[in-house]
Order: C-alpha cells, then structure tokens, then sequence
C-alpha cells in the first residue's frame, strides 16, 4: 500500500493483470494529451489512448507499458488503469496482442 506521498498504481488488462505497487509517478496519454499524475492530483477519469505509459516505483526502474487504449482514474492517490491490451516492456499492435 502507498504512504502519504506516494501513488497507489493498478495496470489491468482485460483479459490479465498487469503491476500494481507504490510509484512517485504516473505519465500517459489521452485523448486530450500527454498527461503526468503525481501524488496530489485532483480526481481525473480519462480515456488513453494508444501508446506507452511509464510509471516511477518508489523502489525499482521506472517500468514502461504499451498499450492500445483504455481508461484512467486519479482519485485519493489511487490510480488504476484499465487497458484493451498491455505489454510490458513494448508496444501493442494487433499482431502482438
């Protein structure tokens, strides 16, 4: 669970879980642009459009996920985002996914 200071992060895809744990940092982006959540961050639901998304653990490298769309939530230092596809690591395409 994160501390004061912290977010509480959740990546799911729809059909497996992704990671879950402590980040400093959250970057990804929507349909409105590149957006970047950090502890404090008013609630927010947007959706996410394809590409990468990084996420800053508090311990361990920053950890890179591609992704083919979905939504995000910001709420009380939660983040949890939902996507069609993800891959850690690299992008989705519909030949990978």
């Amino acid at each position: 669970m994160a501390t004061h200071g912290e977010l509480e992060v959740e990546i799911v895809a729809a059909d497996h879980f992704v990671w879950s744990g402590a980040a400093r940092t959250v970057n990804a982006r929507t349909a409105n642009g590149q957006i970047g959540i950090l502890p404090g961050h008013a609630p927010i639901l947007a959706i996410l459009e394809a590409g990468e998304l990084s996420v800053d653990p508090v311990n361990g490298e920053r950890l890179v996920v591609g992704v083919d769309g979905g939504f995000f939530s910001v709420d009380s230092n939660r983040v949890v985002i939902v996507a069609d596809n993800a891959r850690v690591g690299g992008s989705v395409t519909p030949e990978s996914a």
